[in-house]
């Protein structure tokens, strides 16, 4: 090697090496600072690319796991509206039956059928019932989502309940009371087979979530252990580099001792 004053090969090297490993420390400490292996799409650009797609589906899921729990909880409130349906025919059912006892007065068929009435008045209002004013009854609902993708749907049953007409118990019918009751269970196994169907829907979104972050995490994370490890090696260099270039520096001196 050529020994001159003006150009020190030597030194530019170890510059160079000096601010590439300088470089590469910086991304190691961002990467131990922030958790991530991806900061910038340099670091990754193709696992950047499928991580944002990931994070996308991720929370895409959580909208659909809330929209699924509101729907669940649609159905339980409508369920509830049919129990106290169904408890209001079978206390009828009874009326009627009580309003046929010889010993009873005509006064005392009166009291029965004005509880009739008010019963009847209030399955109107229960057909009326609405969740965050949406009718729980005789409405038409949009399919319900199961997946992040909308691709898989679940269709809710239009549930109506039948009125029960009669001006009093004389005229009620048992026929009709028991073909209302019957009505009511129908439509309420119903509405259990779309909850549990929800619920399992609901379970699978959950499972695949779990697996979404994990293998978003793989993408984006970075191993501590082994970034400790490298960061350190960085540092050893770095501080290797800095020396060798400060010896670098003093080889132009030999120059000068020869010529003076």
């Amino acid at each position: 090697m050529t020994l001159s004053v003006n150009t020190n090969t030597t030194a530019a090297s170890s510059a160079r090496m000096l601010n590439i490993n300088h470089a590469q420390l910086q991304r190691s400490l961002t990467k131990l600072s922030t958790g991530k292996r991806i900061n910038s799409p340099a670091d990754d650009a193709g696992g950047l690319a499928v991580s944002m797609k990931m994070s996308a589906a991720i929370r895409r899921n959580s909208a659909v796991q809330n929209n699924v729990n509101n729907a669940i909880a649609f159905l339980q409130t409508q369920d509830g509206a049919m129990e106290t349906y169904g408890n209001i025919l079978e206390r009828m059912s009874e009326l009627k039956m009580l309003h046929q006892d010889i010993t009873k007065s005509s006064s005392d068929k009166a009291n029965y059928d004005t509880e009739y009435a008010q019963l009847q008045l209030q399955l109107a209002n229960l057909r009326q019932e609405k969740f965050n004013n949406v009718n729980l009854f005789g409405t038409t609902l949009s399919p319900v989502a199961i997946t992040e993708d909308g691709g898989q749907t679940v269709t809710l049953s239009t549930l109506a309940l039948t009125i029960v007409t009669a001006a009093g118990l004389a005229s009620l019918t048992v026929n009709r009371i028991t073909t209302a009751i019957s009505m009511v269970a129908t439509k309420r196994a119903i509405n259990g087979a779309s909850s549990n169907r929800l619920q399992y829907a609901l379970d699978m979104l959950g499972i695949n979530k779990v697996n979404l972050e994990a293998a978003n995490g793989r993408i984006l994370d970075a191993d501590i252990a082994s970034e400790s490890t490298e960061f350190a090696k960085l540092q050893i260099l770095s501080q290797a580099n800095s020396a060798m270039l400060s010896q670098a520096n003093l080889l132009p001196q030999a120059a000068l001792r020869l010529i003076s």
